[in-house]
């Protein structure tokens, strides 16, 4: 069995990114009704067991294939009526790494409901290797914790942060308001090649993992 190639980019848990100026979407996000957010979550591709009955999502760009080393991005139609409002935030957000392609990959928002828990689980998927993770809190409380290895952290409204999607992590809200968090991925093919080795082979791996079930959540568990 080969060794599996880790993105040497990505921070081990997490990296606070600095501050961001949320101020022009904030309010809309909030604004956005129950009936839009049941809407596309009903819609969502990521309809995994740890989110069920606790985390709604509205997304707005999304993988085309999870069996994929750099798969194609799909574009929501809402991704049309709300590019032009994230997008200068995401592209300050990752300015700093310097990537040469520059990509943004999936973008999402997720609203993890008082009193939910998100189960422990990785990203652990071929798609998920290279990609960084991106959390941009829109709205929180003090009781809302991020789990990350055998970390805890507390994701503040005005900050944007790196997680490390391969981890063990999870989430909990335990105040008595919601919390929303602007979610996307961002990477650079040519960075995150892995060198001296066959790019093939090590997505076959990685693939036959996938198949197997190794190191993956149970999607249909609730």
């Amino acid at each position: 069995m080969i060794e599996i190639v880790e993105n040497p980019n990505k921070t081990k848990t997490v990296k606070e990114l600095g501050a961001v100026d949320i101020s022009s979407i904030q309010e809309d996000i909030l604004n956005l009704s129950q009936e839009c957010w049941d809407k596309y979550d009903r819609l969502k591709p990521n309809c995994f067991g740890v989110f069920s009955h606790t985390t709604q999502h509205i997304v707005f760009k999304f993988v085309t294939d999870y069996r994929e080393t750099f798969p194609d991005i799909v574009e929501y139609a809402i991704w049309e009526e709300w590019k032009h409002k994230l997008e200068p935030i995401m592209r300050a957000i990752v300015e700093p790494y310097g990537y040469l392609e520059n990509t943004i990959g999936k973008v999402m928002l997720a609203k993890l409901s008082a009193g939910c828990k998100i189960g422990t689980h990785q990203d652990n998927v071929v798609e998920s290797v290279y990609p960084l993770k991106i959390h941009v809190p829109i709205e929180t409380n003090p009781h809302v914790k991020i789990f990350v290895g055998d970390r805890t952290y507390h994701f503040k409204v005005g900050q944007a942060y790196e997680m490390n999607n391969m981890a063990m992590h999870s989430a909990a809200n335990d105040g008595d308001s919601t919390r929303i968090h602007l979610i996307f991925t961002y990477y650079d093919r040519q960075l995150n090649v892995a060198k001296n080795r066959d790019p093939d082979l090590i997505t076959n791996h990685l693939r036959s993992q996938l198949e197997r079930g190794e190191g993956l959540f149970d999607a249909s568990s609730d």
